[in-house]
């Protein structure tokens, strides 16, 4: 018996007949499964229909599995356009002998207008547990590593569309998930959907039933590694007696935003409060006119604390580490980016009493996607409606952000401290939270936060996304190995 059974979901293409044409050929291929939703004619020897629901359902992927006999499953989740070479799948197999992984995934090409370029794929980690972790289009699984994973971690649940994530949680917590680094084919087609609907996918209410879903199936795998936080296990922030110039400050670190930091001082600036407050604008040594523009302002508003640090090796996270050091920090810290402004006069109000009515470590408020004039634009609202206070600090784990603005209790924060880095440190410093503190959540609109081409973020390289995707699954790994300590701890 040849080693392998191919498994996709049919969706119509150019190229989907020579695709599995040439898996045949290979000579490695024993069955070949084309899940699709109604009967279809498609003239390949040696390949055969399943009419089911989604390739990811529970009950397709059952059917599927009783009826393997080989070694291994090549799985093509989202079938696209792809091309492979003969030498390909036997490239995947002579790795999954060697390294005895559980999962096989490669690099690939994207090709587009007889554009070939390499797309690199990220290293998988123990914290690469997000539901959308690219492994590209093929993904060859050890069929022993899957059996092995649901009976040691439970059958896949009742799922329509989480089935897959499923599976390769359980397989990856007894077996190594490898990365071949190397292109072994093409994919063609590739431009996503616009950067907004891919990254905010997860609040999209369209999508709540499929984030359901995942959120139980990654609680679940949180729950075999020994990684879940009970709710009970989280507390308030504890008061200190310590003393600070003011109630509340809100934090601004910048660098050459000449066009729009004067907009977003003056935002932090008009907040009407029951309380004292002050706006602390870290500049980070700017060069492009940024420093005279905040010296001017500073000579204008009492209010307006314009600090250039000494330090020149400064990024995000350490700038903010600044500001709460310095002698001017309130007791609560609100965030503010240099390019964003307050949706309304009250959203420093709204925010500092809810830290102070529950005691909170960390709250959090919605915002919405607005363009350099300020419009709205897709996806609008982001207001992270998936959190709930039982289970938000766990499917933190899962999701790459967990919204905006974001206010911390000073104390706390100054011995916690963020990363000094200019991705990644805010979600960092919110797990760190959520690990021991109750975080309070504000569903309703705070926050206009500017997409537009001066964003860090923009127009970010593959390379650059793989970087900041790799830096925050090391966010989680870390987090992860935390929680099994601290569960490990009570156990004892």
């Amino acid at each position: 018996m040849k080693p392998v059974t191919v498994i996709t979901q049919y969706i119509p293409g150019s190229l989907f007949e020579k695709t599995l044409i040439t898996l045949i050929q290979s000579g490695l291929v024993e069955d070949i499964v084309i899940v699709c939703q109604e009967p279809v004619h498609l003239e390949v020897p040696g390949c055969r229909f399943l009419v089911a629901g989604p390739l990811q359902s529970r009950d397709t992927l059952e059917s599927l599995l009783r009826d393997v006999r080989t070694a291994y499953l090549l799985i093509l989740p989202r079938f696209k356009q792809i091309s492979i070479e003969g030498t390909t799948l036997e490239k995947f197999l002579a790795k999954a002998e060697s390294t005895k992984a559980g999962i096989i995934y490669s690099d690939f090409y994207d090709e587009d207008n007889e554009e070939k370029t390499l797309h690199p794929l990220n290293d998988y980690q123990s914290g690469s547990i997000r539901d959308d972790f690219d492994f590209g289009a093929m993904m060859l699984y050890s069929f022993p590593a899957i059996k092995t994973a649901l009976n040691s971690y439970g059958k896949i649940p009742d799922l329509r569309y989480a089935g897959l994530y499923d599976i390769r949680l359980k397989v990856s917590i007894d077996h190594d998930v490898y990365h071949l680094q190397e292109p072994l084919y093409s994919v063609f087609g590739t431009k996503e959907s616009s950067g907004g609907e891919k990254t905010f996918a997860y609040v999209d209410p369209r999508n709540t039933i499929v984030q359901r879903e995942m959120e139980t199936v990654c609680t679940d795998y949180l729950k075999n590694i020994s990684a879940y936080l009970s709710p009970d296990y989280l507390c308030k922030a504890k008061e200190r007696p310590e003393r600070f110039p003011i109630e509340a400050s809100v934090i601004i670190p910048v660098r050459n935003r000449v066009n729009t930091v004067a907009e977003a001082v003056k935002s932090a600036l008009s907040q009407e409060a029951d309380f004292p407050f002050n706006v602390i604008v870290v500049d980070n040594h700017s060069t492009d006119g940024t420093t005279k523009v905040l010296s001017d302002l500073a000579s204008q508003y009492s209010a307006l604390n314009h600090i250039m640090p000494a330090k020149t090796d400064l990024d995000i996270g350490g700038c903010w580490n600044e500001a709460l050091h310095s002698q001017s920090c309130g007791r609560y810290a609100v965030q503010l980016d240099s390019d964003d402004l307050y949706s309304t006069s009250l959203t420093l109000q709204k925010i500092v009493h809810m830290l102070r009515q529950e005691n909170y470590a960390m709250v959090i408020g919605s915002y919405t996607i607005v363009n350099f004039n300020l419009e709205e634009i897709p996806p609008g609202l982001i207001d992270h409606h998936e959190w709930t206070d039982e289970n938000g600090h766990n499917n933190a784990l899962r999701i790459n952000g967990l919204g905006a603005p974001r206010a911390f209790n000073t104390s706390l924060m100054r011995d916690i401290g963020f990363l000094n880095v200019s991705y990644g440190e805010d979600y960092a410093a919110a797990l760190r939270i959520c690990r021991e503190h109750r975080i309070g959540r504000i569903f309703e609109s705070l926050y206009l936060c500017r997409r537009w081409p001066g964003n860090t973020d923009a127009s970010l390289s593959i390379e650059a996304s793989n970087r900041n995707d790799a830096f925050k699954d090391k966010v989680r790994t870390d987090e992860i190995l935390a929680r099994q300590k601290i569960n490990n701890h009570r156990v004892k």
